[in-house]
This record gives C-alpha cells, structure tokens and sequence, in this order.
C-alpha cells in the first residue's frame, strides 16, 4: 500500500471522542488540536514497523496509533502554554490556550494523555491473553513518562535561559524527541511480531532519526519562514534556549542532521524483515527529515 498522513488519519479520527456532555468544552479543544493537521510522524512510522513483520489488518494496531498521536498532541498543547514556550500558533492555526483559553488547554492536554492509554487499552479486547499487546502497552507507559519524553521535557524547562554541556543536550533531545519516536517503531514491530533483536534495532533507529529531527527542528527555527512552518520562528532565541545550532553552528547541526539520518537508514537496512517495501518507504520517510522545510 501507500503509506500517506490522510490514511493515518482516517484511522485516528475513529477514537477520537464525541463532542458532548458537560465536558463538552475539553472535548472540543481536544479534538481541535487532534484534527489541526500535522505529519502523523509517530503513527506513521509505527505502521510501517508493524508491516515491516505482518501485513494483516489489526484493530491492535490501530488504537495504538491512535493514542500515540494523542500524546504527541497533548505534549504540544502543554508546551504551547504561557508557562513553556507561549506560542500564539501551531500548524497555521491558534494555539489551544489562545483558542480555548489556558485553563481548557491544560485540561485538553490532561484530557489527551488519560484518553490516549484508554483508547490503547481497547487492543487487550482485540488480542485477549497477548503478550506483545501487553509488551506495547508498557512501551506507550514507559517512554512518554518521567524516564522519556517529560523527563527530557523537564531539563528542558530547568535548563532554559542557562548553559547547556554536550550531556545536558543529549539527554534533552535524546528524551524529549526521540522516546517517543522509539516508543512508536517499537510498538510497531511488536505487535507485528519482530523479534526481541529487531526491536531492539528499531530502538536505536528511531533515538537517531529523533536526534535528526529535532536538530532540524532548531536550523527551522532559525532559517525556516513562519508561513511554511506554521508555527512562530526564532522561538528559541525568544526564550532563551539552548540548542545544538546555538552550541555547535548551523554548519555542525546541518552535518549532525545527516549524519544521524544515515546512521538510522544503515540499522533499518540490517533488519531481518518480511516486507520490503515497508522498509523502503520506512526510509524513504526517514530520508524525508533530512530536507523537510516544515
């Protein structure tokens, strides 16, 4: 098949929750910033690594991709905040605070979070008694959390308007960007059925394509026009942060990027895989980030 950001969202749009009842008004934000628009990165990619192992359909599979794309989604709402980054724009359209107002949107991305692991309980109805089911389930408790992506997240915060050593950045990117990335291509694989070693690959894979990501997230922020990003430029420098540009030079960040984009495409390359154009079109969106503009 071919793997497209309105395929992934036809899926994700069936769980997301009906717009009614006195919590209506948390519901609404959240669904506004779910259907805001987006790459659909981490769904994505967690396709391609279940199809990778296993071209069967699974409703498993899909609630999975669902909730990844909801906790993605909660983490921007909460890092758009005035206490965070207090950004007025996010895909060409108003934050959520500034839509819904700061109170609903932390409820949104409190709402995200908890309906995110709800929807992603319904695949132990779908594969009673599975172990990868329960495998997967750990990986989306585990890498979003204190020791993943809100771990990197919080450094990130502490840190901001200070110094950063070559550890701190690490840790920051390591955590804040690629968990997250690691948690979808693992879940993938393992309710495909991958192996412990194939898993373990994609891991590592996807820590490098998060570390490529967000490095070309800061050039973005820095060469990137506001129109084509739809998201506010020089956010950065506005609050203080340090970043590998800001560190190692746009001409260092620029290599880094490549540098870890190859390195993800090798280890996709190794994998012992039953289907090949998964893979191909795996790296072919991995090659993506390398360019994107947005």
């Amino acid at each position: 098949m071919k793997y497209n950001a309105k395929d992934i969202e036809d899926i994700i749009y069936k769980y997301l929750p009906e717009c009614n009842g006195y919590q209506e008004d948390v519901i609404a934000a959240m669904n506004y910033a779910v259907r805001a628009g987006g790459k659909r990165l981490r769904p994505l990619m967690m396709k391609l690594c279940y199809d990778m192992f296993n071209i069967d359909d699974d409703k498993a599979l899909e609630v999975f991709m669902a909730a990844i794309e909801m906790i993605h989604t909660y983490s921007l709402i909460h890092d758009d905040l005035p206490a965070l980054d207090n950004d007025s724009l996010r895909r060409g359209l108003p934050t959520v605070h500034v839509k819904y107002g700061e109170d609903i949107a932390i409820l949104a991305g409190d709402g995200l979070l908890n309906y995110a692991y709800e929807t992603a309980a319904k695949a132990f109805s779908e594969r009673p008694a599975d172990l990868a089911v329960e495998q997967a389930y750990s990986y989306l408790t585990k890498k979003p959390g204190i020791y993943g992506m809100i771990g990197g997240q919080t450094l990130d915060v502490v840190m901001s308007g200070k110094s950063l050593d070559e550890k701190q950045i690490q840790y920051i990117y390591e955590n804040k960007t690629s968990a997250l990335i690691e948690c979808a291509m693992m879940i993938g694989a393992t309710l495909g059925g991958a192996d412990e070693k194939s898993v373990q690959q994609l891991e590592e894979a996807g820590r490098a394509v998060g570390l490529a990501f967000q490095v070309q997230d800061d050039i973005l922020d820095i060469t990137g026009d506001e129109a084509t990003l739809g998201k506010p430029v020089l956010s950065d420098e506005k609050n203080n942060k340090t970043t590998y540009v800001s560190v190692y030079g746009m001409e260092n960040a620029v290599a880094y990027v490549k540098e870890m984009s190859d390195k993800a495409n090798s280890i996709l390359g190794e994998i012992q895989v039953s289907n090949e154009n998964a893979r191909n079109e795996l790296i072919k969106l991995v090659n993506m980030l390398i360019n994107r503009d947005k």
